[in-house]
């Protein structure tokens, strides 16, 4: 039994190191492109319907994080669908290691909204950035296992979200704080996962 379970164990070992050295493939241009029309979205019925966000916080907070909700589902959606066509037999592991990449900044990202809400309103205006430069990390986790051009877009995500930052004050809550970062963010995201599958691999 115990030489079973050793073997085993190094199946399973070698499984995740061939997962580690492959890219991923989850990810495809027409949905991480359509997210970027979710935030697009997003800032539009903020600027019609939330003009003074300021005055409710939280509504503009459910916005936001309704229409993240959304792209999280629909990517997750495609990443077990693309996983398995993709990756066979490593559809799972590949599937954790995405996962594990960009689950902590997720979680960071929802800690920090949940405290600052409840316990630090007056600085509700600086989320958006702070959402913009958590992102960023999460990317720059992912990079080892995507396309080369993937560090492009963890730069983009970091520099505008320190700029959201500077300008919190001035314009705090603008919808286009965050419509035109995660906009732009996730349409350049489109274009190298696009480019570097030579569109290919784009969904059926």
């Amino acid at each position: 039994m115990k030489d079973l379970e050793r073997a085993l164990a190094d199946i399973t070992a070698i499984r995740s190191q061939m997962a580690r050295g492959t890219q991923f493939r989850g990810y495809g241009p027409v949905t991480v492109a359509t997210t970027g029309l979710l935030a697009l979205l997003a800032g539009a019925l903020q600027a019609l319907y939330l003009p003074d966000p300021a005055a409710t916080p939280l509504a503009y907070l459910l916005l936001w994080a309704g229409m993240a909700a959304i792209a999280v589902i629909l990517t997750a959606a495609e990443m077990i669908a693309r996983s398995r066509r993709e990756h066979g037999g490593l559809a799972d592991e590949m599937l954790y290691q995405a996962a594990e990449q960009y689950i902590p900044a997720g979680v960071a990202g929802t800690l920090i909204t949940v405290v600052i809400y409840r316990y630090a309103p007056d600085a509700l205006q600086l989320l958006p950035g702070l959402w913009q430069i958590v992102f960023s990390l999460g990317v720059f986790a992912s990079c080892r296992s995507l396309p080369r051009g993937m560090f492009a877009v963890g730069v983009w995500y970091l520099a505008v979200g320190l700029a959201t930052l500077a300008l919190a004050a001035s314009a705090p809550f603008a919808a286009l704080a965050m419509a035109i970062p995660f906009g732009a963010g996730q349409f350049l995201m489109a274009f190298v996962l696009y480019r570097a599958t030579g569109g290919d691999h784009g969904e059926e």
